[in-house]
């Protein structure tokens, strides 16, 4: 991503930093230059991924916080603008679930499931907007996911949270364009991540817990989501043809959907590894004496690329060859004739 400067200099909030998809985003930010406000709870992955945005030509500093805890990111925010300056861009991308049956999650662990996930959204999100709206001036991105469309076994908490998500930024959007605000708020609705969260997320399957293919590397989620960031006009990104198939295909055929994903949804999300054990971060942070980095264990099974992400950022030029070849057929058989 090198000579890309839209970002050069702008202060980037980052929730999730310390591993998986953020750990990616903050790498890509600090290429372009950008001054990274690294949150998370895991101050080990914190550190590293500071010193990875140094080592891209970045800024980074870090703002251990809790993102369920409202309270934590509004001094979170406070000390990112004295220290680094008015927020550009407040990206929300923290998470946390437990992988289990319904009848098997405690109430507990639904709370702190929704404070994370989708609170933690809520949070960031009036964090940003109290310090952008008066300026006139900002992006917002939520990190999404195919499941805010389409629940699917075994992780009902997540996908009621990203479900939630999605709601609310509607809502956030248009009392936005109520106002004539110039901040912009976008989602980008990702597919299967090969990240570290199928070690350390709270299980209770019989099995090792795995994304459902296909499996696309955090890379690629984190060019999608730099990108939103620069071009945050967009209400919305849907990254890699599984999530397009998955969102059209919900749309068109939810019965069907349901029956399919209830003779294979609880399959495909297993391996036939054991489940790990001792590691959870529903509570504590996973990483905070060890580093997990951005990819998880599928690396020999994920895409590097998304060919339906580059044409959905590359519309214009598409539709352009798309004209030119049916002129040049038209012609062509215009000259037959």
């Amino acid at each position: 991503m090198k000579g890309h400067d839209v970002l050069k200099d702008k202060v980037v909030v980052v929730t999730g930093a310390s591993g998986g998809v953020g750990r990616a985003v903050v790498r890509m930010l600090g290429d372009q230059g950008a001054k990274v406000a690294l949150i998370a709870r895991g101050e080990t992955g914190l550190a590293t991924a500071a010193t990875e945005v140094g080592g891209e030509g970045g800024t980074a500093k870090v703002f251990p916080a809790d993102v369920a805890d409202h309270e934590q990111v509004e001094a979170a925010a406070d000390a990112i603008e004295q220290d680094l300056g008015p927020i550009d861009v407040w990206i929300n991308v923290a998470f946390s679930s437990v992988f289990a049956p319904f009848t098997e999650v405690e109430p507990a662990e639904y709370e702190r499931t929704t404070a994370v996930t989708y609170l933690g959204y809520v949070w960031g999100t009036r964090a940003a907007l109290r310090r952008m709206r008066p300026r006139n001036r900002g992006v917002i991105v939520q990190t999404g996911s195919a499941l805010a469309y389409r629940g699917i076994p075994l992780q009902s908490a997540y996908c009621g949270a990203k479900h939630a998500i999605k709601g609310f930024t509607e809502a956030v959007r248009t009392e936005l364009l109520d106002e004539g605000s110039d901040v912009k708020i976008t989602m980008v609705q990702l597919p299967a991540v090969n990240t570290p969260q199928f070690d350390w997320v709270l299980s209770r399957l019989r099995r090792h817990p795995q994304p459902v293919p296909p499996i696309f590397q955090p890379e690629v989620a984190a060019q999608a989501i730099v990108y939103a960031a620069e071009h945050p006009a967009r209400r919305e990104y849907w990254v890699g043809g599984s999530t397009v198939a998955t969102i059209i295909g919900e749309r068109l055929a939810p019965g069907l959907i349901d029956r399919y994903l209830g003779m294979t949804g609880v399959k495909s999300q297993q391996t036939d590894e054991k489940p790990p054990t001792g590691v959870a971060n529903l509570w504590e942070p996973a990483d905070g004496h060890r580093d997990y980095g951005a990819h998880g264990g599928f690396d020999a099974r994920s895409k590097d690329r998304s060919i339906q992400v580059w044409l959905s950022q590359h519309r214009a030029l598409v539709l352009a060859g798309v004209g030119g070849a049916a002129a040049a057929a038209v012609a062509a058989l215009a000259a037959r004739r």
